[in-house]
């Protein structure tokens, strides 16, 4: 059995997305075991959460991913792919409100994509929070999260709202293939 730990401590953008898909593709053709996603973020953008989420969970092994320290915005939708998820006892989640940054003029169609869109992923968000925390005690109220009230997990709330199913060091050890994004 070989463990590969990818080191995630880095911004949720198209760089660090196909960094993650490559060093899982990596780990997999290398004979991986178990995937182990040891996750520091601010978060990032809403587009490459969700791919990097559909890609883990699509991988032919178990991915277990672990909060190093915060885990906030779409690094949650990230962080939810793990089919075990632990966290360790000085850390943090965050839910926020999406932001965007609009560059120059903007036209009536242009702010009602942008508004579809902003729609969009809060229920896609809202979706996978609620179907990979089904047995949660205390269930997150993901849409008041991200509209108007932001709201931090701490680890045992985190247990309680099924975020978290251990809270943890994270398993690394000399057996262990280590790989890191950051920047």
């Amino acid at each position: 059995m070989t463990v590969h730990v990818i080191n995630f401590t880095a911004p949720i953008n198209s760089t660090t997305c196909g960094q993650l898909i490559e060093k899982s593709s990596v780990a997999i053709e290398r004979g991986a075991s178990t995937l182990v996603v040891n996750i520091a973020t601010m978060g990032g953008e809403c587009s490459y959460g969700f791919t990097m989420y559909n890609f883990l969970l699509s991988l032919p092994i178990p991915v277990h991913t672990h909060n190093l320290g915060t885990v906030e915005s779409m690094g949650n939708v990230v962080f939810l792919a793990g089919e075990r998820r632990t966290a360790c006892a000085h850390s943090k989640f965050l839910f926020h409100p999406f932001h965007w940054h609009l560059n120059g003029s903007v036209d009536h169609s242009r702010m009602s994509e942008y508004a579809m869109s902003l729609d969009y992923d809060l229920q896609l968000y809202a979706r996978i929070v609620a179907e990979r925390t089904p047995d949660a005690r205390e269930p997150l109220d993901i849409e008041k999260y991200l509209t108007a009230a932001p709201r931090i997990l701490d680890p045992r709330q985190a247990l309680a709202s099924g975020m978290i199913h251990a809270i943890e060091l994270p398993q690394i050890n000399g057996a262990c293939v280590s790989y890191c994004i950051h920047s």
